[in-house]
């Protein structure tokens, strides 16, 4: 009878510890599949950026290494600070007015570090020329093309913040083309290239996502050289004049 009773004690415990046994299995599985990386249900894909949406891989404000390519609208106004005139080698009373203008241009803008960038811009405008005050009159001298390519090194005060004033210094390369004359006492006429130093303030502000809006001044320091008619015509002019053009513009910019 006790040996009986002791070998259903041995049983009933070698059962117990099998059963316990089996309990823990489903649990430890059970364990490893909620550690298991949870997938996105069938047809939907990660939430990517959109091209106008700020999300939080976005970049705030400007720095180092940072591109763009900037859109905007310009006025370019010649001040005509001081002009000189001078007829068959003689000088005269009168000085030059150039028309102003308004045109689109083009930026293009790297972040060297931080605080500072290079850009060059790319605009072409169309300015009437005329003398006034001559012994002549008012005289119609004619029209011109100029293409200003300006190279600006710029100081930003507010890197990686939404509003980011800078100032800047660089310079302007002026190349005159499609020039024609206005006919009459002009029959021909010729400007030379021409540049000077450049002054620019400005700033940018993050609209959304990677674009920004920006505003610009420029002040461009530069003389125009012209000449009308050829020597031998009688009617020879030469004509120097300081057009330190200022250009204000407004514009759309995207960071690459």
């Amino acid at each position: 009878m006790t040996s009986l009773t002791t070998k259903s004690a041995v049983a009933l415990l070698t059962a117990s510890l099998c059963w316990g046994v089996a309990l823990a299995k489903p649990a430890a599985a059970a364990t490893a599949y909620v550690d298991a990386p949870v997938s996105l249900p069938i047809g939907m894909a990660p939430h990517r950026c959109g091209l106008f949406e700020t999300c939080a891989s976005t970049r705030i404000g400007l720095g180092k290494g940072d591109a763009l390519i900037r859109l905007s609208a310009i006025g370019v106004m010649p001040e005509d600070i001081g002009s000189r005139v001078w007829l068959n080698g003689a000088a005269i009373p009168g000085s030059i007015k150039a028309s102003r203008q308004a045109a689109p241009e083009l930026t293009f803008e790297y972040f060297l570090t931080d605080h500072v960038s290079v850009d060059l811009i790319a605009a072409s405008t169309r300015h009437e020329l005329a003398a006034t005050g001559t012994p002549l009159g008012h005289l119609d001298i004619g029209s011109t093309w100029v293409l200003p390519p300006t190279l600006t090194f710029a100081w930003h005060f507010r890197p990686h913040k939404r509003f980011n004033p800078y100032a800047g210094l660089g310079g302007t390369l002026a190349f005159f083309h499609n020039t024609s004359p206005a006919g009459g006492v002009v029959q021909k006429l010729n400007l030379g290239v021409t540049g000077g130093p450049s002054l620019d303030i400005g700033f940018d502000y993050q609209i959304v996502g990677n674009w920004f809006f920006n505003v610009d001044a420029k002040q461009m320091f530069m003389r125009a050289h012209a000449w009308a008619n050829d020597r031998q015509s009688g009617a020879f002019i030469k004509a120097h004049d300081s057009l330190d053009p200022t250009v204000v513009g407004m514009g759309i910019g995207y960071r690459f």
